[in-house]
């Protein structure tokens, strides 16, 4: 009897449809799966088998014959036990076949009939829906992330015989319905740190404010010690809140990558992504023999924070280049090319020199001549160029950090931080794909970053004596735009261009020398 069940392939984010035809006909038992599976699809026959016949159903004993359409995309994982199980129970006429076609079912299989939770619940929710299911069986631990999708039935299973239950008719698995909206909103803005618990460095978080207001990259250079992780990790409680199409976006990322804790639904927070000093080209950008996400894409709508830039390998930090100005990465393989987004904030930090003291108030640096600068050089030209803030930091002085003053809360700056959002919002309304200052392109440069006489002339100056790059003169103007958003501004003033360009500190002449 040759009855068709229906799962999913993921690719990048996005999940395809797959059709799984299985006929038993007569013959010699075997087992013949086609429609380009890997290992793991392979060895489900094993799983599938044991889980049969452990929950009463006799496994047949004649030729199967499994075809997974389209056959020439790939499929991978060990989430096609599931459809494979009961298809095969409802061709040997074990269970009524008529229910497979209004579902779409996914899961891994235990030995004993357990149902194991599996990677990309949400784009297989999407495509479900996209392609008129009724519903949609996962097992129960990604339930509730499926079920985030709405005009859509998701029910969570725990046990195979569960689900054949269920295909025959009886009501044993309950939906699962998330408010989406009610509970997105009551978590968008809970914080479990904050800006008011740093002393001092006004200057600092000033900049941050700037990067955070136009989506800027950003660089603190100083001595160990001096607050710069403190900061970094701090630069999500005031960026914008979550959108709730940027939740969805981000959401599916981390599906995909198999990272979205049990029986969570939604993210309701930027990701903060901090990749460790020693992690290679594929981690970072994604890819593998079997492509997945890598850390840009998971910090994608959130933050990346490189600590310690110059001590990643020089390599690494070359291939963040075209991300920084696409933001997306294209991942190619001979037999497939997937895309992942990459939209997202640079945060990097480093000491000036290797000893970590080189401009220093009070200890002395004691790296041999022309140390500064080769430490530098691990970080190339073209990279730096695409940071639009490089901040320079020095030591919190005890009077400061002894103060039991407050500072100003995360929740003041990033009220500010949202009215200038909200301006660029405005601003950018009939631009696809551009959201804020910092993805700007020439074309809105020459419409929104128009300068006066003044203006052009400080930044001529600086432009001469800096030898700065066509490059950073973009970066220049982009942060300058945002300075102006901030303090409700139509059109870029002279005090905005002069801090714009204050932000370019290992531009400074003399820098490191």
């Amino acid at each position: 009897m040759l009855v068709k069940a229906y799962a999913a392939a993921v690719f990048g984010v996005d999940a395809t449809t797959v059709s799984i035809e299985v006929n038993i006909v007569s013959g010699l038992p075997s087992y013949v799966l086609v429609g380009l599976p890997d290992n793991a699809v392979k060895e489900g026959y094993e799983r599938v088998r044991s889980a049969l016949s452990v929950n009463g159903h006799k496994f047949p004993t004649a030729r199967i014959v499994v075809n997974m359409a389209p056959a020439d995309v790939r499929k991978e994982g060990a989430a096609y036990d599931l459809p494979l199980a009961v298809a095969i129970a409802a061709s040997n006429n074990q269970i009524n076949p008529d229910r497979l076609a209004k579902y779409m079912l996914m899961g891994e299989l235990s030995l004993d009939g357990t149902l194991q939770p599996i990677k990309g619940a949400l784009p297989i929710s999407i495509q479900a829906r996209a392609e008129g299911f009724e519903g949609l069986i996962v097992p129960k631990q990604n339930a509730r992330e499926a079920a985030v999708v709405n005009n859509l039935k998701v029910f969570g299973a725990e046990t195979l015989m569960e689900v054949l239950r269920f295909m025959n008719g009886e009501d044993c698995l309950e939906q699962t319905e998330v408010d989406t909206r009610n509970e997105f909103f009551a978590h968008v803005e809970h914080y479990d740190m904050d800006f008011a618990d740093v002393k001092g460095q006004e200057e600092v978080k000033r900049a941050f404010e700037v990067a955070a207001a136009g989506g800027h990259n950003i660089l603190m250079i100083g001595p160990p010690g001096a607050g710069k992780s403190m900061m970094a990790k701090r630069i999500s409680t005031i960026l914008p809140p979550f959108s709730l199409q940027e939740a969805l976006e981000t959401t599916k990322v981390h599906s995909v990558a198999g990272l979205i804790g049990r029986n969570t639904s939604l993210m309701t927070q930027r990701p903060f992504r901090s990749p460790h000093h020693s992690v290679s080209n594929v981690a970072l950008i994604g890819g593998g023999s079997n492509p997945k996400p890598g850390e840009i894409s998971l910090a994608h709508n959130g933050v990346l924070f490189l600590d310690e830039l110059p001590e990643f390998q020089r390599q690494v930090l070359e291939v963040m280049r075209q991300p920084l100005e696409d933001r997306q990465i294209t991942i190619s393989r001979s037999k497939m090319s997937v895309v992942y987004p990459a939209s997202f904030m640079l945060v990097a930090s480093m000491n000036p020199c290797p000893c970590g003291y080189y401009n220093h108030p009070t200890r002395d640096c004691v790296c041999a001549p022309g140390a500064v600068q080769r430490y530098l050089g691990k970080i190339s030209g073209p990279l730096m160029d695409r940071i639009d803030l490089q901040v320079e930091i020095v030591p919190v002085p005890f009077e400061k950090l002894s103060e039991q003053r407050k500072g100003e809360s995360s929740a003041e700056i990033r009220e500010r931080v949202v009215k200038a959002r909200l301006i660029q919002q405005e601003r950018y309304k009939d631009e696809e794909h551009i959201h804020c200052n910092a993805q700007m392109n020439s074309r809105l440069l020459q419409k929104y970053a128009q300068l006066d006489k003044e203006c052009t002339d400080t930044l001529r100056t600086a432009m001469e004596r800096f030898s700065l790059s066509a490059r950073a003169y973009d970066r220049i103007l982009k942060v300058a735009r945002t300075i102006a958003d901030l303090d409700g501004a139509e059109n870029i003033q002279f005090p905005h261009i002069s801090e714009a360009i204050g932000y370019r500190n290992l531009d400074r002449e003399g820098w490191g020398t």
